[in-house]
């Protein structure tokens, strides 16, 4: 591959990234629009996000008193982490970008690992507060289930497509129906959809927001402020985006991107926002249409998922024993 290419590549690399970053915060705004609407409230406007991230990033910045080096850094690794794998992933071009040799499938799931596990640690290095080591405490449980099933769902995809790069599993899955309807890629698609669910905060629990008994990520950030709390929310932003695309373009509908019908780029961007419109939707009717469950109600859901991803993974590895 000549130089010409690999800094095309490059460019699109960055465009890719630059796209996650500019409209995660747009997508989160019709989300939050959407889901009033369906309760029949008038709810925030379009562009909210925008508007709190605007805020947080000119305000002071305040930070407890015996905070250590993980609470300092951790904004910066979770944006980095979210903003590097927004760059190896198949979400406005089907075909790899500059810097998708660097991490495949497993070393996707394990960077949503290193932010998650990181944002524990630095809930519990933030000083005294009982609130963020309350957070914390929830967060690890939670994430005891949820990084597992994301590592089997990955690994499941892998062996049925033969390889753990994103790029050629999502080419392999539409061009092949077989395997697109293969029973383990379905128990997979059931088992991201219900993780899904857990990590974009779309089961509606006793009391979420600011209050004690539904607090997990607004009691973990509870000693955040300023420039810090946006470069999280904006992280949080960036990755329902990214695992939204995932989802879509690898799982349940590979069909529609740049290359294969067409398309110019910002044609692609504009077609995935739709898709990403489009299963949020979903999302958010199961999510208001469900009734409110007890906090750690949640474990019982991750179970059922992590049981799926475990048993797809089974099924590919006793199919090609037998």
């Amino acid at each position: 591959m000549d130089n010409v290419a690999l800094l095309y590549l490059d460019i699109i690399d960055f465009v890719q990234a630059l796209t996650v970053l500019s409209l995660s915060p747009l997508l989160v705004g019709i989300i939050n629009r959407i889901k009033a609407v369906l309760e029949s409230r008038h709810g925030p406007p379009l562009l909210q996000p925008y508007f709190d991230l605007y805020k947080l990033f000119s305000k002071k910045v305040v930070v407890p008193s015996k905070r250590t080096l993980v609470y300092t850094v951790y904004p910066f690794i979770a944006i980095s982490c979210y903003t590097l794998i927004s760059m190896v992933v198949p979400i406005i071009t089907p075909y790899p970008l500059g810097f998708a040799p660097t991490v495949d499938f497993l070393g996707g799931a394990f960077l949503f690992t290193l932010a998650g596990s990181m944002s524990i640690f630095a809930a519990l290095d933030s000083g005294d507060s009982a609130i963020s080591t309350m957070g914390a405490s929830r967060s690890a449980i939670f994430t005891a289930f949820s990084e597992p099933i994301l590592i089997m769902i990955f690994v499941a995809v892998a062996l049925i497509s033969g390889t753990n790069n994103p790029y050629i599993t999502q080419q392999d899955i539409m061009k092949n129906p077989v395997l697109y309807l293969y029973l383990v890629h379905v128990f997979a698609i059931v088992s991201f959809f219900m993780l899904l669910l857990v990590e974009t905060g779309k089961i509606p629990i006793e009391s979420s927001g600011l209050m004690e008994l539904g607090m997990i990520d607004e009691a973990k950030n509870f000693e955040y402020s300023s420039k810090n709390l946006a470069l999280i929310k904006w992280g949080a932003y960036m990755k329902q985006f990214i695992l939204f695309s995932v989802f879509i373009n690898v799982f349940i509908l590979p069909w529609g991107l740049s290359s294969q019908i067409g398309y110019t780029l910002i044609e692609s961007i504009v077609v995935q926002f739709a898709k990403l419109v489009a299963i949020s939707l979903i999302f958010i009717t199961v999510e208001v249409s469900m009734a409110k469950i007890r906090l750690f109600k949640i474990l019982d859901f991750l179970a059922i998922s992590l049981a799926l991803a475990v048993l797809s993974v089974i099924m590919v590895i006793y199919t090609v024993v037998v």
